[in-house]
């Protein structure tokens, strides 16, 4: 019986990288390509329009990362699968993506040598880790499960999930009135969200603003 075909989309601010998988993708008879985003925003919108089988997600994208994307992906339309994609390792960046709901984590510098091995997992409902980040997992689950139980006082400082959105933007360097636009909020609405940010986790600034976005992973330097 001939297999179904497989609706891939590609999410990568790195156009070598996304030429790459797709030459890759094109190899395979049961597998196309339908959309590519440089974004986390327009990889939203073409998930919402499109809806492919399986979404390759860059972690760290601009405007919308990769986690925030997924997190919205999977609420919206749970039957895609997302398998990221990072040249991130770190405990906190394959946690937070496999917790937003992410089938598989992909090392980029690993992508194209395990990539098949991944989509043919995670299409059969199974989960696929690149080894060298599997020990960060474990650990990871090993500290949740030493906690679990324990008071979070930080409970009250969880940024919403509109609240991230925000602070990305701000710590990318757009205005206020750009901010707005995109997410189609008031200029007051934005400037409420940034002082609740701002109330939420202890920072007075941009700059402490922007530090805190990148140490938690909501953007980075990359350009």
């Amino acid at each position: 019986m001939k297999r179904s075909t497989v609706k891939r989309s590609i999410a990568d601010d790195h156009t070598m990288m996304r030429e790459g998988l797709r030459s890759l993708i094109e190899k395979q008879p049961d597998m196309i390509t339908i959309a590519e985003a440089d974004n986390g925003r327009k990889t939203l919108k073409l998930v919402q329009e499109l809806k492919p089988d399986i979404v390759l997600m860059d972690v760290s994208m601009p405007d919308l990362n990769g986690i925030e994307a997924t997190h919205q992906i999977k609420k919206e339309i749970p039957f895609v699968k997302v398998i990221a994609l990072s040249m991130h390792s770190e405990k906190h960046f394959v946690s937070e993506m496999l917790k937003a709901g992410a089938s598989g984590y992909l090392l980029k510098q690993c992508a194209f040598k395990e990539l098949d091995l991944a989509l043919r997992a995670v299409i059969n409902n199974r989960s696929y880790l690149s080894p060298e980040i599997t020990d960060v997992v474990i650990e990871d689950y090993i500290s949740s499960a030493a906690h679990k139980g324990k008071n979070n006082l930080e409970h009250n400082k969880v940024l919403t999930i509109r609240e991230r959105e925000v602070l990305q933007m701000l710590a990318e360097g757009r205005a206020t009135k750009d901010i707005a636009s995109l997410l189609n909020l008031s200029i007051k609405t934005v400037e409420t969200h940034r002082q609740n940010i701002m109330r939420k986790i202890n920072k007075h600034n941009i700059a402490e603003l922007t530090k805190y976005a990148i140490v938690e992973g909501i953007t980075t330097l990359e350009k």
